[in-house]
């Protein structure tokens, strides 16, 4: 894969792993929001609880948003927060409650749905239910896509000129302020050769198959 360094780029990546996850773990059934990549105070990711983007055609989508500064996390919570998304996404197409507090406490019927499709998920007083994490079961599958870790992210904490404060609008991924996650659940492990890489959930001997080396693990 390409290396993810323009945001169109990286849009598209996620929209792919929106897509991977949605066969997986929906059976394809929920609808294609439209996903942005801007900056989510406070929070890895969100949705819109009204579908709020419009084709010519009159066809709404929801907005999935994954946060600009989060990018640069390891692929497995990246991913999971994606798929932490798509379970309020399920929710509202189906018309079930799963947050209050004006979208920022996830109940239980939120964590229910999330542990069964392979999040871990951890309570927090204020967000309850959200704090995420992928399973052991998750980032296998994460490896066995071969999806790569995203190679940028936005620097957060600039002001700018002609952007007012957004309100919330949906529901959201718990983000940093939770004392952020667990230490990645993968290894990269390279080829001092060629440069080749692959991704493992545990130390492993493993050598490369066109240079006959050992690879050895990415600081």
């Amino acid at each position: 894969m390409k290396e993810t360094i323009k945001t169109s780029r990286t849009a598209g990546y996620m929209e792919k792993i929106f897509r991977a996850l949605n066969s997986r773990y929906f059976d394809s059934q929920l609808e294609e929001p439209v996903i942005t990549i801007q900056s989510t105070p406070r929070a890895y990711g969100h949705v819109t609880v009204a579908k709020a983007w419009a084709r010519a055609d009159g066809e709404r989508r929801h907005e999935l948003n994954i946060g600009a500064g989060t990018l640069d996390r390891p692929i497995e919570n990246v991913v999971a927060t994606v798929l932490h998304e798509m379970v309020h996404l399920y929710h509202l197409q189906n018309g079930i409650k799963d947050c209050s507090r004006n979208g920022t406490y996830h109940n239980k019927t939120f964590r229910d749905a999330a542990q069964a499709r392979d999040l871990e998920i951890s309570y927090d007083k204020r967000i309850g239910w959200s704090v995420t994490e992928p399973s052991d079961v998750l980032v296998e599958f994460i490896i066995e896509q071969g999806w790569e870790d995203v190679h940028m992210s936005r620097t957060e904490g600039f002001s700018a000129r002609g952007i007012g404060t957004p309100g919330k609008s949906g529901a959201g991924t718990g983000g940093p302020q939770n004392g952020g996650g667990r230490p990645s659940s993968t290894r990269k492990l390279v080829c001092p050769k060629c440069g080749q890489s692959v991704r493992a959930t545990r130390d492993v001997n493993i050598i490369c198959g066109d240079c006959m080396e050992r690879m050895v693990t990415a600081e």
